[in-house]
C-alpha cells in the first residue's frame, strides 16, 4: 500500500521570495512561510503565541508567478508534499533540509491577499465604481413605469463560502 505525503499550510511570508534559475532555465523559488497559533495559558491567564517557520519550494511557471506577485507579509495557501534533501556545507559535512515541495498536479499555491493591497496599506475603496454610477444617467423607458436606479455602493458581493 502506498502512503500519503500531503502538507497544507495557510500563513504569511516572512521574506520576499527568492528566485533562482537552473542551467536549463527553469525557475525555482523559495518561500519562508510562518504559521502561528495562539492560546490563553490556563495557569497565568496570559495570551501565548507560537510561530512555526516552513521552507517551501516552487518550480517552473508557478515559481515565476510567486516571485513576481508575492512579497513579505503576503498571505498564502500552500499544498504540497514533505521532502528531505541532502547537501554538503562548505566544510564538506552532510546537511539535511526538509521542505514543502509544490509541484506537479498535487501542488497548489493560492495567493490569499487581494492584489491591490497584497504588500501593504488599506484595501482600496470602490470609488471608481461609485463615480461611474453617479455620472451615468438613469435609464428611461417609454412605458409609464419609471425605472428607479439602485444604489448598491455599499453592497458587498462576497459569497460567504
Amino acid at each position: 500500500m502506498a502512503g500519503i505525503n500531503k502538507v497544507i499550510l495557510v500563513g504569511n511570508l516572512g521574506a520576499k521570495p527568492e528566485v533562482k534559475y537552473g542551467t536549463t532555465g527553469n525557475a525555482m523559488t523559495s518561500l519562508s512561510v510562518a504559521t502561528s497559533e495562539s492560546w490563553t495559558d490556563k495557569n497565568t491567564g496570559q495570551k501565548q503565541e507560537k510561530t512555526e517557520w516552513h521552507r517551501v519550494s516552487l518550480f517552473g511557471k508557478l515559481a515565476e508567478i510567486a516571485a513576481q506577485y508575492l512579497d513579505k507579509g503576503s498571505k498564502v495557501y500552500v499544498e504540497g508534499k514533505l521532502q528531505t534533501r541532502k547537501w554538503q556545507d562548505q566544510s564538506g559535512a552532510d546537511r539535511y533540509t526538509t521542505e514543502v515541495v509544490v509541484s506537479g498536479f498535487n501542488g497548489t499555491l493560492q495567493m490569499l491577499d487581494r492584489r491591490d493591497n497584497a504588500g501593504m496599506g488599506a484595501p482600496q475603496q470602490a470609488a471608481p465604481a461609485a463615480a461611474a454610477q453617479q455620472t451615468a444617467p438613469a435609464p428611461q423607458t417609454p412605458t409609464a413605469d419609471p425605472i428607479t436606479p439602485v444604489d448598491n455602493v455599499g453592497f458587498d458581493d462576497d459569497i460567504p463560502f
